[in-house]
């Protein structure tokens, strides 16, 4: 299980589960099915079997920004590393496909500072990434921290 995999269409299900779990938690923001199916290709995902225990997406807004976003561990494999192998292979993706910045919206700052992601003010963000935002139920009093990363 100590391996991060791009994710497949029957996977979705599962993704969906874990982030909602946290999302009824107020720890993340809900994803639906359809948006997960429709940005399968953005997801990694670990596994213990069959199951999908941990996932997290990259997902692109423009050709110098992208997006790290629902980072989720199931409880069960939290303190394993298995976040930390995830945010990893989003930046490595991101290197790869040469985007030069990439920013998160977190509830949990100092997780993604250890990956040189700093604070900055969401305001500072470009406007293209409120599109989201704008659809969320907590707009415009979110509590969730702008961080930021420039390879």
């Amino acid at each position: 299980m100590r391996t991060v995999e791009k994710a497949r269409i029957q996977d979705v299900p599962q993704i969906h589960q874990l982030i909602n779990h946290f999302a009824d938690r107020d720890e993340m923001l809900p994803r639906s099915l359809s948006e997960i199916y429709e940005n399968i290709r953005d997801y990694f995902v670990c596994r213990q079997g069959e199951g999908v225990v941990a996932c997290a997406a990259l997902h692109v807004i423009w050709s110098d920004l992208a997006e790290i976003k629902s980072v989720a561990v199931a409880k069960k494999y939290q303190k394993k590393g298995l976040g930390t192998m995830l945010v990893e292979a989003c930046l490595k993706e991101a290197e790869v496909l040469g985007i030069p910045t990439i920013f998160c919206l977190t509830y949990r700052p100092a997780f993604f500072e250890k990956f040189g992601l700093s604070q900055i003010d969401k305001m500072e963000l470009p406007r293209k990434v409120w599109t989201e935002c704008f659809r969320c139920p907590k707009f415009p009093d979110c509590g969730e921290v702008a961080l930021i990363r420039y390879f």
